[in-house]
Formats: structure tokens, sequence, C-alpha cells
């Protein structure tokens, strides 16, 4: 199954924090060789910018996410599921 995880890098959410998540969720792919399962993809604002930073996984948004939380959420929609 092919799931699917777009990153908004609109300026209010790649400045608080997405340049950092991008990085995180690579490695997180990588770790857990999802790379291939993976349609990742960068957005432009989804017009949250208030709950940014903003991570989309499988339709479902998630708001202020950080380098702290982001490992956590990945594997709960990825992994666990």
């Amino acid at each position: 199954m092919e799931h699917i995880i777009k990153i908004c890098m609109g300026s209010s959410c790649y400045s608080r924090g997405n340049q950092e998540n991008l990085e995180r969720i690579e490695r997180f792919l990588s770790k857990h060789q999802l790379e291939g399962d993976i349609d990742l993809r960068g957005s432009r604002c989804e017009g949250l910018c208030s709950d940014g930073p903003i991570v989309e996984i499988n339709g479902q948004i998630h708001g202020a996410v950080t380098v702290d939380t982001i490992d956590q959420l990945l594997e709960q929609q990825l992994i666990l599921q």
C-alpha cells in the first residue's frame, strides 16, 4: 500500500519548522526502508498557517508538527496502523 505525505512548504510552515520536519521524514523513511511505499510531496500553503507547521498523511491533516513529534506521528500513521 502506498501512503501519501504532503508537507506544507508555504513560508509560514517552512520557517516554523517544516524545513527540519522534511529532513526528519526523509530519515524516518530511509531508516524503516519505506521510500518505495511513500509518495512524499511538498505543497503550497494549505491556508492553515495559524495551526502550522502542517503535515498531511493519507488525507489527514496534522498541525503544530515539530521535530519532537514527527517521528511518533509517522510511526503511528505508517507502521502501527
